[in-house]
């Protein structure tokens, strides 16, 4: 596959055949989003009954006329049960009943009755036919969202089941590198056809398990769901093994041919030969996989964002950006750094870093080529590139954390993120900026005065922007926030790229509707592949973290009398990074929400430090071998060609640059945030 491709600005989708695809998954993800729009719509709606009509929750247009008595003769009502009052001979202490209580009874219930009326009369008064039509739809929507509480999970397997049957078909589930021949295709197809099938055997037994539980039906139901899915990769796997496409020369495996096992499989594996053979334990894919429906607002989310980074990809916002620092003619280490502030509050809005680096990596990798960047400075920033902007607000992967762990919030998280994204961001400008040499900019005459005047282009996107967020929060009373982002942004991103078809930027001929169609539909067509990947490899470390739960390392690494706050914060920081170099985030983060975070804040690390200082592992985790996603994201964007083609010459450093850099910049940056804060816990 040409992934450089792939990054152009507004281009086509490369897969034709995927074009009904992209419009299926285009749709069910619009879908998804409406559904989590419909408790603010139906809110809205409620708000609207009753500005228009007073008393709205209290009006019924299908009332029917009370049938009660408006002036009974209490007085004789009360005489008649007196009369009709006979003492039981079996109870001991039986007395007539109290006519005061009798009396005070009947007039609560004439009371009720003149109620009933009174309601009766009001519904007559505004019972038109405008309040019935309103009613029935507020109504419908009400019992809508009641009756499909469960309906987001099937939807969740739903767009998993296509976006990775996508992957699956073209072979793009992450690996440490593609297949070169024959032999390696049908070595990477029949490790998934052995993960796939071993995957709905775990499946199938944990079926049988829920058999014998009372109340289970719901969860059989959603584990036979998933045994269609898998069983769908199966016979994907079993014609891809045997269809083997023809640019794949002849060949035999190599020593390094391992590598090019989806990551996913290899996590699987493992996980596998540890419940199988150690625990005895057949049921723990299922069911650690499954954890993920139990999340499926979370992962659909995830869907989202790479959504909204397909659809950046298909306007020219990055390059129009691009276009405000061109005048300046910085050098290559400023424009690297100048790179690594820009792209950190796009991050945080795509939702974690490898969204980013797929959607505009190829663009930075491009800018730093032209500003004369060597291929290492260049591959390490565009690595890096997406990676501070996950601690800024509206980053998804901190609402993760919020959600699942309630001694911190997401504005302390933002709030001292902002600060660590500041720490990593100026580490890099010093670094880079001492190694690289020749950092100062030579900017053009009057270049502050063209800069300015490249922010033209930009403002009707920004006005379309705000105008979408405006019109959500005036029709919804939904206001744009770190929740609702996910949302908001799939239909900004959407606006954005019907504004960006305009009649310079399409092809000749091309409407503005034909164009918007085409570029939706090859966002989404995109996105399939990526959320496939990205779902697979979430799901799979998910279950890899189970070993870590259910067996007792985290016991052994974090004994009883450890009670020193520093020993217990180097376990946690070699631990967190660890976990970061062969998990992706979301599920390294639901996994260390089961287990280290609770031990290590009941040794004494503050809940909001430790947080803070995972999320810096992380990151150095997904930069660092042997796994190092963000390199692996990054070689997908800008080509196996041209990583095999950076520099091998110069000192070690500039050898290595492009794994040395973001590992000495992050590494610093975890160790000021890990340790510094210590020094103030005895104040």
């Amino acid at each position: 596959m040409n992934w450089q491709a792939l990054t152009a600005a507004r281009t086509t989708t490369l897969y034709p055949v995927h074009r009904l695809h992209g419009v299926v998954l285009l749709l069910l993800l619009m879908f998804t989003l409406l559904l989590g729009m419909g408790n603010s719509l139906h809110s809205r709606m409620l708000w609207i009954g009753e500005q228009t009509w007073p008393n709205y929750y209290l009006l019924d247009p299908a009332a029917k006329q009370p049938t009660c008595d408006l002036a009974p003769n209490i007085d004789a009502e009360v005489q008649r049960r007196m009369d009709e009052y006979k003492p039981d001979p079996d109870e001991l202490f039986s007395s007539p009943p109290d006519p005061d209580a009798l009396r005070q009874s009947l007039l609560q219930n004439q009371q009720n009755c003149e109620q009933r009326y009174l309601a009766y009369q009001m519904n007559q008064e505004h019972a038109t036919p405008a309040l019935a039509v309103f009613k029935t739809v507020e109504q419908g929507m009400a019992d809508f969202l009641l009756d499909n509480i469960d309906l987001m999970k099937f939807l969740f397997i739903g767009m998993f089941a296509m976006a990775a049957a996508i992957s699956a078909m073209d072979a793009d589930h992450i690996a440490l590198r593609l297949p070169r021949n024959r032999a390696e295709w049908r070595l990477s197809q029949g490790v998934q056809l052995l993960v796939n099938g071993l995957m709905v055997y775990s499946l199938a037994s944990y079926v049988g398990r829920l058999s014998n539980a009372p109340g289970s039906e719901d969860t059989v139901f959603l584990q036979h769901a998933w045994i269609l899915v898998f069983g769908l990769f199966m016979v994907i796997n079993l014609v891809r093994l045997v269809s083997i496409p023809e640019r794949m020369r002849p060949g035999k495996l190599a020593a390094s041919s391992p590598l090019i096992i989806p990551l996913h499989c290899s996590m699987a594996l493992i996980a596998m030969g540890y419940f199988f053979f150690i625990d005895g334990y057949s049921s723990g894919l299922a069911i650690y996989f499954g954890m993920m429906t139990n999340l499926s607002s979370m992962f659909i989310n995830i869907g989202l964002y790479v959504l909204v980074g397909m659809a950046l990809k298909q306007t020219r916002i990055p390059e129009l950006l691009l276009n405000i620092i061109k005048p300046f003619q910085l050098p290559a280490p400023l424009l690297a750094s100048v790179m690594i502030f820009a792209t950190a509050f796009p991050t945080a809005f795509t939702g974690a870093s490898g969204i980013f680096i797929l959607a505009v990596g190829g663009v930075v990798y491009d800018e730093l080529r032209r500003a004369g960047a060597g291929r290492q400075l260049s591959l390490a920033t565009t690595a890096m590139s997406g990676s501070l902007g996950v601690v800024l607000n509206p980053c998804l992967l901190i609402v993760v954390v919020a959600a699942l762990n309630k001694e911190v919030t997401t504005s302390e998280l933002y709030g001292w993120g902002f600060w660590v994204f500041m720490l990593s961001a100026l580490l890099f400008t010093f670094v880079v900026c001492k190694t690289e040499g020749n950092w100062r900019p030579k900017p053009v005459p009057g270049s502050f005065r063209l800069a300015i005047r490249q922010l033209r282009p930009l403002l009707p996107y920004a006005l379309t922007a705000a105008g979408v967020i405006g019109t959500i929060w005036l029709l919804l009373d939904l206001s744009f926030n770190e929740y609702s982002a996910p949302l908001i942004l799939p239909l900004v991103m959407l606006a954005l790229v019907f504004l960006d078809a305009s009649k310079d930027s399409r092809e000749v001929g091309e409407s503005r509707a034909q164009a918007f169609w085409t570029r939706s539909t090859s966002a989404a067509s995109d996105s399939a592949v990526h959320i496939g990947a990205l779902l697979a490899l979430i799901g799979f470390s998910i279950c890899l973290g189970g070993i870590l739960e259910r067996s007792d390392l985290v016991h052994a690494l974090f004994p009883a009398g450890l009670d020193n706050p520093w020993l217990v914060m180097m376990v946690v920081v070699v631990m967190l990074t660890c976990i970061g170099m062969v998990m992706d985030p979301f599920g390294a983060v639901i996994l260390v929400s089961a287990t280290i975070a609770q031990v290590a804040i009941g040794l004494g690390i503050d809940p909001l430090h430790f947080w803070i200082v995972c999320l810096v592992a992380f990151e150095l985790g997904y930069l660092s071998p042997p796994v190092a996603l963000n390199h692996l994201l990054t070689r997908q964007v800008v080509g196996e060609t041209e990583v095999l083609a950076a520099e091998r010459t110069g000192t070690f450093w500039h050898r290595y640059e492009r794994l040395l850099l973001p590992l000495v910049v992050m590494g610093t940056t975890l160790m000021l945030v890990a340790f510094v804060p210590m020094l103030f816990y005895a104040l």
